[in-house]
């Protein structure tokens, strides 16, 4: 682990309203103007911001997205080891978060430079907070991938997650992701879709995937949106009559009785040996 190095900046990450200017912390407003370097991910976007805050930024004003971090993070690196405070935004919510950062925390860290964050508006906390599904073990997965080969890959690999997942997704795109939830987890697997949050017309609607899927087909749909899917449930337990057949039914098309109860006992988590001695106990 490396110290920050004597008379260095540090590199703050700030969150910004999700759509409501009246979510931005005390704290923003300060850095906004006090910053020597604010890294933005639209810099019209924070025009709009600093506009509608009544902020005057004193520090300059760089550009900083995903098609030029790579290049930009040793500019800003180099203006943290000048002793300069650089404040990264981004154009709603936490940067990093499926969002322009993480390149810029990974080299200050590196360089064992202060990194801090001024907390605030999440979508993905927000969305979560307000889907009415389980909040106290959840994941969240960004975009799926538009292809739809990929995307129903990346669901098969989620399909048995039990956690509460979240998504991001664009509203034309939004039909087709709901119909690849059916398709791979199920028309009953309960969903909110959480629209236009914190501004005016915020809507969240709860549902089946198969409920949500028709009303999103069937309406042209707008705004910035998350999706929060009900993790997987709980698979029922396997009774030791149904294992036992399981092994016998291996074994009369050819299995040995051995390897019949390795492989039933391995796919259902349970004893070789008490498995072995109730195959045995049931002939």
């Amino acid at each position: 682990m490396r110290e920050s190095e004597p008379g260095a900046g540090r590199v703050v990450l700030a969150a910004t309203p999700i759509g409501n200017l009246g979510d931005a912390s005390r704290r923003l407003i300060e850095l906004l103007e006090e910053a020597d370097v604010i890294a933005a991910e639209d810099t019209r976007r924070l025009h709009r911001l600093v506009q509608g805050l009544g902020v005057h930024p004193s520090g300059r004003v760089l550009s900083y997205h995903e098609h030029n971090e790579a290049a930009k993070t040793p500019e800003l690196v180099d203006e943290v080891r000048s002793g300069r405070t650089v404040l990264l935004v981004t154009d709603a919510g936490m940067p990093s978060v499926s969002d322009p950062g993480y390149r810029l925390v990974e080299a200050a860290v590196a360089e064992g430079f202060t990194v801090t964050a001024v907390p605030g508006p999440s979508a993905v906390l927000t969305a979560l907070a307000l889907s009415g599904l389980p909040t106290d073990r959840f994941c969240f997965e960004g975009f799926l991938p538009r292809k739809a080969g990929e995307r129903a890959a990346r669901l098969a690999e989620l399909g048995s997650e039990r956690r509460t997942l979240v998504f991001f997704e664009a509203p034309h795109r939004l039909p087709a992701m709901l119909r690849a939830v059916v398709d791979s987890f199920g028309a009953e697997r309960p969903i909110a879709v959480c629209r236009e949050l914190t501004k005016t017309y915020e809507e969240v609607l709860r549902g089946t995937a198969g409920e949500l899927a028709d009303w999103a087909e069937g309406n042209e749909v707008r705004g910035e949106i998350a999706v929060v899917i009900g993790g997987a449930p709980e698979a029922p337990p396997v009774s030791a009559e149904d294992l036992v057949a399981a092994v016998n039914g291996l074994v009369s098309e050819g299995a040995r009785l051995k390897d019949a109860v390795a492989a039933v006992a391995a796919d259902a988590g349970a004893s070789r040996r008490e498995l072995y001695a109730a195959v045995l106990a049931s002939r």
